[in-house]
């Protein structure tokens, strides 16, 4: 399998292509700000031919660079509904006073072929497969994407801003909510082996077992589950 990977724009978000091997089909995941020529460099490499495209969440760190992407190799963007708004008006995701700050001369919108993500699905894309799961709290729409294990390679899980080496996503945003990044946290994270290589949106590369050992807020996490954590979230660490 190739994965090739490369931090994007001003907020350094982590933009990847991905393909069972070089000179074959690709899925790109999250083309965020000044990340197009980064995927056409990419793409040129290692001789690959972009089929979709498909977005952790809808902040425009993630989706900047979507519409051209997608123009340029005429392929879907995939997102889930709940945040799907974002790409047309990212300034209500980011609330008014940080949008206006950060948006700058962004020109924003949709591609012309847009599909809807779905908890639970799997997405059969350049003969790979990612498993979808919902993982709400750093937006409403959020969600994440593993491809199983393969012969002696892990599994990989894109985890977008829910989970970071050593931290989590902000909730601070619109939309965003606490509690509910650590119920997704629990139900996404905590059940995956430990051998599970995490990509996040932004930052190194980390695995399940090292984040369940270290991380604090996955820490606090499973802690809580011989609590009822799962039936009641707690607010705040």
């Amino acid at each position: 399998m190739l994965i090739a990977g490369f931090p994007a724009g001003a907020w350094g978000t982590n933009c990847y292509l991905v393909a069972p091997a070089a000179g074959e089909e690709c899925v790109i995941i999250d083309p965020g700000h000044q990340a197009a020529q980064g995927v056409e460099d990419a793409v040129r490499k290692h001789r690959l031919k972009p089929v979709a495209v498909v977005l952790t969440h809808g902040h425009i760190d993630h989706v900047a660079s979507v519409v051209p992407v997608c123009g340029a190799h005429d392929v879907p963007a995939w997102i889930h509904p709940e945040d799907r708004y974002m790409m047309t008006d990212p300034e209500k995701a980011l609330g008014l006073s940080v949008g206006q700050q950060l948006m700058g001369d962004l020109t924003v919108g949709e591609p012309d072929d847009v599909k809807e993500l779905s908890d639970g699905a799997v997405l059969e894309l350049a003969g790979m497969e990612f498993s979808v799961a919902h993982a709400p709290g750093h937006t409403k729409g959020s969600v994440t994407f593993r491809m199983p294990e393969q012969a002696d390679i892990p599994s990989v899980f894109f985890s977008g801003d829910l989970l970071f080496a050593g931290s989590i996503g902000r909730t601070d945003l619109p939309g965003g909510d606490h509690a509910e990044i650590l119920e997704s946290l629990a139900r996404v994270c905590l059940p995956l082996e430990d051998s599970t290589v995490v990509l996040s949106g932004h930052g190194p590369q980390t695995t399940i077992g090292r984040e369940r050992a270290t991380n604090p807020f996955l820490r606090e996490v499973a802690a809580g589950l011989g609590d009822g954590f799962s039936a009641a979230p707690r607010r705040g660490m």
